[in-house]
């Protein structure tokens, strides 16, 4: 624990202070990592916490998963399961390459425990991570998720040809496949979450591969009920609840000055928000569809909670970063719906 906090604090200084480049840096030794097979054998039996459970037909050897956004290109696939991951989700890809918002466009507020990011899907695009995945060591030995996102240079009414690119290029290599309707870093994607554009988009993509539909924690609860009733209509395996939030709620008043910049906040100021939706989803469906939980899980307990709201797995990305891999183990050995085993509680501190 305490050496963990100390790799945080030095990855904190890296670039002086720079976000983004933190984590290049952390993805490249990650990387490296993944080419080493001893190595990533040793961590895995160490992480690795076995509570296995079938959620949309997929097997999952624990319910805590790595949240899109941080290893966009696949980099580093192996190294994630070494560090305790149960499932991992890369993306958001987008059918054109694209270098995302000019940077910077990663703040961390610390004493908010939160990030705000307007990366703006930066990636080497959906062909790029096809090649990368064919040639990727197999199996990875937990399901693979692919966040699909729609580019930026192309109108709003294209988009489902734009999906279907990235996803015809990628259904032979993800487990399921999120799509991403919610990130609000590019212009006019949240409209597809309005019915008729999510009804064209999930009518071309339901299919062969579970599909679940990423929805922002900043819509009403009648415009979420209207986006489940397309995704039971049109057959989706499962939502996931919630993308990062324009709103500014909850921050420190040291944060409030650097919380202004543009882009979605994600962590603790989003906890309570995340779970509010986790289990409108929940309640709103019956249970009909499965509901992956992520924002704002930072300890144990909220992971417990959002189990309790109703999730059957959750996600970490700000929680990771600021609490890394002993979060990972902490969150899988919580029980849905069973509390929190005493011992786990010590991660919750910054």
């Amino acid at each position: 624990m305490m050496f963990e906090k100390g790799v945080r604090r030095a990855l904190f200084r890296i670039g002086g202070g720079d976000a983004e480049a933190a984590h290049e840096w952390t993805l490249r030794r990650l990387a490296t990592l993944s080419r080493r097979p001893a190595a990533l054998a040793l961590l895995r039996a160490r992480n690795l916490h076995r509570a296995p459970r079938t959620v949309f037909g997929v097997q999952f050897p624990n319910p805590v998963g790595l949240a899109a956004g941080m290893d966009k290109n696949g980099v580093a696939l192996p190294a994630w399961p070494a560090l305790g991951f149960g499932f991992v989700e890369v993306g958001t890809v987008t059918a054109h390459a694209q270098p995302g918002n000019p940077r910077p466009r990663l703040f961390r507020l610390p004493d908010s425990a939160a990030v705000i990011n307007r990366m703006g899907f930066n990636n080497a695009g959906a062909q790029a991570l096809a090649d990368r995945l064919a040639a990727a060591p197999r199996p990875l030995g937990v399901p693979l998720g692919i966040s699909l996102g729609k580019s930026k240079v192309t109108p709003l009414e294209d988009a489902v040809e734009d999906y279907l690119t990235s996803y015809r290029a990628l259904r032979g290599y993800g487990d399921y496949f999120a799509v991403n309707v919610s990130s609000p870093n590019t212009p006019g994607l949240r409209s597809l979450q309005d019915r008729a554009h999510l009804d064209a988009l999930l009518a071309a993509l339901v299919g062969e591969k579970p599909v679940l539909v990423k929805i922002a924690p900043d819509l009403t609860e009648p415009a979420v009920a209207e986006l489940l009733e397309v995704c039971l209509a049109r057959g989706a395996a499962g939502v996931i609840a919630t993308n990062t939030t324009l709103a500014r709620d909850g921050l420190a008043p040291a944060d409030r000055e650097r919380g202004a910049q543009a882009g979605g906040l994600s962590g603790r100021p989003l906890t309570g928000r995340a779970r509010e939706m986790v289990a409108f989803v929940h309640r709103e469906t019956g249970g009909r569809l499965p509901v992956i939980g992520v924002g704002g899980i930072l300890d144990p307990d909220d992971a417990a909670r959002m189990f309790d709201a109703g999730a059957s797995l959750v996600q970490l990305y700000t929680g990771f970063i600021y609490r890394g891999p002993a979060l990972v183990r902490a969150a899988a050995r919580v029980p849905s719906g069973s509390g929190v085993p005493a011992g786990d509680r010590a991660v919750s501190g910054r």
